[in-house]
């Protein structure tokens, strides 16, 4: 697993305490895959109702809060597959 991997990991976490009401995957390019669940947030690669794809340097300017989710995605460096419904609520937590 990458030390991105598993910042991101420790980060999410402190962010999504209560766990999130969906399945979501953030995947970021070359490191790895992350989810989002009900249960919290665990390094791991499963089907998901959204996936968030970015390479490592969006996704770490996402998490700081330098760069707003929805920003990144107008801007083509945040991807989308999926619920559009269930990524705005999760950039909402995020941003």
């Amino acid at each position: 697993m990458s030390d991105v991997v598993n910042e991101a990991v420790r980060v999410l976490s402190a962010k999504l305490a209560g766990g999130f009401d969906g399945i979501a995957k953030f995947v970021i390019t070359g490191e790895g895959a992350i989810m989002l669940d009900a249960d919290g947030v665990r390094a791991g690669d499963e089907p998901a109702d959204v996936t968030l794809t970015a390479d490592a340097d969006v996704f770490k300017s996402i998490l700081d809060g330098e760069l707003n989710p929805t920003s990144a995605f107008m801007q083509g460096k945040l991807a989308v597959d999926g619920s559009m419904g269930l990524a705005m609520k999760l950039g909402a937590v995020l941003g």
